[in-house]
């Protein structure tokens, strides 16, 4: 069914507006929060809305009609209201990124499915599953930059948060019953600890011009491998000037294509697929340019591979068939059972006491508690 009729979302759009709403959030004690972005729209992306629920009334807030969103900031750090998300890494890392936020007292619906053993933990499955609602999920990838938006991705952005709280409360519910909101709240605190880049998109380019992140480019040789990276150089330029995403200027395969290939004019070029005759005239003295940079540039080696430590290899593969079939027995995905930056942490550290492996697993009390013995059995196993 679809969703029931509801009143109209409040549109936040002016700084009066704003610190109303802050105000009133604040003194609450739990609210329902998404994000929604335009990483498909633009080169570096940005929070386009933000999706509050609270005591049933619904408020979207623009960011890009507003120059401060610095009032929302004791709503999320200060820790007395609770923050219900819906999959909160992304939403958390964004929103550290664009406005600073840190976040404390934290509930996130997806994770609990996940402890849960629920197998579908998607938003839209599990409103279905438990409200009987559809959720028309394809408007995720929507141009959430543009303004207007259009009274369907209203429409969409606040069914993101509406059901939320009522979904937090079923799945509480079900963890207490099942003992295992013990484990939900060490999950919750370990979401408080993401790192997200520097405030309002600082920081270098790197990752974009990192040739090594093309796929099939460490089959190249080291001289198409240097004129790879200036391609990359080039089209990063080309994104940020045009403020498009990287893909949407020239896709990967492509631009391995020209590497592989070094054409030397742009009758050359156009026979390459994913160059447009469009593409080769605009673009195509300029990837010329490019790939003649990297044919004399200092050729290009692939960055060493870490030298693998065979007896943490090893631990490590005991470890995921421990963490398998534990995962198994209890019906959820093996993650659940061990995050994996503790998995490679135990394989690599190795402790071999109790006092070690509590170092090893301070932020994970109740998993320590649950499974310290096995995971002592699992690394003492030659």
């Amino acid at each position: 069914m679809a969703a029931r009729n509801l009143p109209d979302p409040i549109l936040i759009t002016n700084r009066d507006q704003l610190v109303s709403l802050a105000d009133r959030l604040v003194r609450l004690p739990i609210v329902a929060v998404d994000t929604e972005s335009n990483s498909l729209f633009a080169y570096r992306e940005q929070v386009c809305l933000i999706q509050f629920t609270a005591d049933g009334v619904d408020y979207l807030v623009d960011p890009l009609a507003l120059d401060d969103l610095s009032p929302f900031a004791a709503l999320f750090e200060e820790g007395a209201v609770e923050i219900v998300f819906h999959a909160a890494e992304y939403d958390i890392i964004c929103l550290k990124r664009d406005f600073g936020y840190e976040f404390n007292n934290l509930f996130d619906t997806m994770v609990a499915a996940r402890i849960l053993g629920r197998r579908q933990v998607g938003l839209g499955s599990l409103l279905e599953d438990e409200f009987g609602v559809h959720v028309e999920k394809r408007y995720q990838r929507a141009n959430w930059g543009q303004r207007p938006l259009p009274r369907h991705l209203l429409d969409y952005a606040r069914l993101d948060t509406h059901y939320l709280i009522e979904l937090r409360d079923r799945l509480k519910s079900d963890l207490q019953k099942n003992g295992m909101w013990s484990l939900a709240v060490e999950d919750f605190e370990r979401l408080k600890a993401i790192k997200g880049p520097k405030p309002n998109g600082a920081g270098g380019r790197g990752d974009h011009v990192n040739p090594w992140r093309v796929k099939g480019a460490y089959d190249l040789t080291a001289r198409q491998a240097a004129v790879l990276l200036e391609l990359c150089r080039y089209r990063d330029q080309l994104a940020s000037s045009q403020n498009r995403p990287l893909f949407k200027v020239i896709n990967d395969s492509t631009l391995l294509s020209i590497a592989i290939m070094t054409p030397h004019n742009l009758g050359e070029l156009s026979t390459i697929q994913g160059m447009s005759p469009k593409q080769v005239r605009r673009r195509g003295n300029n990837i010329l340019r490019a790939v003649e940079r990297g044919l004399k540039a200092n050729a290009l080696y692939p960055p060493k591979p870490q030298k693998r430590d065979e007896q943490a290899m090893r631990r490590l593969d005991r470890l995921r068939r421990w963490r398998k079939e534990t995962a198994m027995d209890l019906g959820v995905q093996s993650d659940v059972i061990l995050p994996r930056s503790i998995l490679y942490s135990l394989a690599e550290n190795n402790p071999t006491s109790c006092e070690e492996l509590s170092r090893e697993m301070d932020d994970v009390p109740w998993r320590l508690e649950r499974f310290g013995g096995q995971i002592l059995q699992v690394l003492s196993k030659g």
